[in-house]
């Protein structure tokens, strides 16, 4: 059995699933970049006052697109521990950057 607007707005789904993992992509592309420069102009992999106040940025944003504030923090502090993770082992030479 079908139903039509069900899957309409499944297929909005689906497309707005494919439009975030290209996003996150691009996005753990520029970090890498980052982390091979940090690594060799020997910067430190993690910069805690950069990411407090990105996520108080992105608390704001949430706040005014009517999204969870605490909801997006988690998300996008799992996306700076992974960030800080790839950055450590560039750092180290020991895998992605």
């Amino acid at each position: 059995m079908s139903d039509a607007q069900l899957d309409r707005y499944r297929q909005s789904i689906d497309n707005i699933d494919a439009a975030l993992i290209h996003m996150l992509a691009e996005r753990f592309k520029v970090t890498q970049a980052v982390g091979a420069y940090k690594a060799t102009h020997g910067l430190p992999p993690a910069d805690p006052a950069r990411e407090e106040a990105q996520i108080a940025r992105l608390r704001g944003l949430a706040n005014q697109a009517d999204l969870d504030p605490e909801f997006s923090e988690k998300f996008l502090r799992f996306i700076i521990d992974e960030v800080i993770r790839h950055h450590e082992q560039a750092r180290s030479g020991t895998g992605a950057a």
